[in-house]
């Protein structure tokens, strides 16, 4: 069993737009920021309370965001305060996997001890 971040990306596929999505990623721990959750209710107009998030947020563990994580983000790795947000949310969970779609991330490779993935799948978890 794998520690496994959710990018804000995937979080949005796996709750809103490819439900089947969260089924290879069973038998592992999930984690996720806030900040994704108020990204997809903003990006979605989505009012509360919303049967899918509520579902999904029962599936993940939420890393609070915290003045130390936020004073992390704001050094880096990247140019982009959300992506810094969720890659160091992923080092204070313990993360084995940051999983992706943004090629930008992708290319890094690992951040702290996080390998940082687009799918789980021919991956030893």
């Amino acid at each position: 069993m794998a520690r496994v971040f959710l990018d804000t990306n995937l979080y949005f596929d796996i709750t809103k737009r490819a439900k089947g999505k969260l089924e290879p990623l069973r038998g592992n721990l999930l984690f996720i920021s806030p900040l994704s959750a108020h990204i997809l209710f903003y990006t979605y107009k989505l009012s509360v309370p919303d049967k899918e998030v509520n579902e999904m947020q029962e599936q993940v563990g939420i890393v609070p965001l915290t003045k130390y994580i936020l004073d992390y983000a704001l050094e880096g790795p990247t140019k982009d305060l959300e992506d810094n947000v969720q890659l160091h949310s992923a080092v204070e969970a313990e993360c084995d996997f940051f999983l992706t779609a943004d090629k930008k991330l992708l290319n890094m490779k690992f951040f702290g001890k996080a390998r940082i993935v687009s799918s789980l799948v021919n991956l030893v978890v």
